[in-house]
């Protein structure tokens, strides 16, 4: 291997050390020991090889695999053998909820002038096509509005204002409580920024999306207030997306297209204290 490679596989590795540091840390608050979480790897490893690396030309063998992974032969043998099917379907119950909120911030019906959803009449005969009951059952018809509504109240979804009317907490994108609803989007999230990146540092074309601006060195309570800020404007563009993509759903429907696509678009923020004090003022840095 010369130097440049060789420089390449360093940066990437620690790169990579520090992608696994967090996923670490959840392993070990989970109780999720090494051993597990080596052979999970080592399973990994052959089913990306076997499903992903295949020769045009040749079909693919456990000689190859181990090849291709180190994973020994018989190893790759017993795990080719075993590879589950790819199961990431939300649970039913999280995409009832997550198409009940999305149809509510893209229905301009049902959001005021500046996109917020607006409060629902709780039931169809007090508000028509514009309550509660009339956009739960728009969904489905197979869960009761009650039912959803007795959930999203002990989950901190919606709240009851004055007026007897559902009101959509802002952050309802958000998970509060169901430990398949968070492990799901835990999977999903992680699963879709990481693909992005793998996407553009491999070279595929076009590139995605996949920024962010970053300083060090700041006060923490400036921090605290751009927090604020990021939620806010980070809102205001799930929900542009939202609308747009549920308009794009719905004329998928009717037209039943013959490249389905899927697509995720994400925000985050995070914030920690820094170790090591920084000497110069801080600067921008945005990639």
């Amino acid at each position: 291997m010369d130097s440049e490679a060789a420089n390449i596989q360093d940066a990437f590795s620690r790169a990579l050390r520090r992608v696994l540091l967090p996923l670490v840390r959840a392993m070990l608050t989970r109780g999720l020991h090494y051993p597990a979480a080596a052979e999970m790897l080592k399973s990994l490893f052959v089913e990306v090889a076997d499903r992903e690396f295949e020769l045009d030309t040749k079909r693919q063998t456990d000689s190859r695999v181990s090849l291709l992974t180190g994973v020994h032969r018989k190893d790759v043998k017993r795990l080719r053998h075993a590879l589950p099917e790819e199961k990431a379907a939300l649970p039913a119950d999280v995409s009832l909820g997550s198409q009940i909120i999305a149809a509510w911030n893209a229905n301009p019906a049902f959001v005021d002038e500046e996109g917020i959803p607006k409060p629902l009449a709780r039931f169809a005969q007090d508000g028509g096509e514009q309550s509660f009951e009339a956009l739960v059952k728009g969904i489905s018809t197979d869960m009761h509005p009650r039912a959803v509504l007795d959930e999203w109240l002990r989950g901190g979804i919606a709240t009851i204002n004055e007026q007897n009317e559902v009101c959509l907490q802002a952050d309802a994108f958000i998970p509060e409580e169901g430990y398949a609803e968070k492990m799901f989007y835990f999977g999903h999230n992680l699963h879709d920024h990481a693909a992005a990146t793998v996407h553009n540092i491999t070279g595929g074309r076009p590139p995605m999306l996949e920024r962010c601006v970053h300083y060090d060195g700041l006060d923490a309570g400036a921090v605290e207030q751009i927090s604020e800020a990021a939620v806010k404007v980070g809102m205001r563009a799930l929900r542009t997306i939202n609308t747009r993509a549920a308009v794009a759903l719905a004329a998928a429907r009717d037209m039943h297209p013959s490249r389905p696509t899927r697509m995720t678009f994400g925000i985050y923020f995070y914030q920690e204290p820094q170790e090591i004090q920084v000497s110069s003022p801080p600067k921008e840095r945005a990639r």
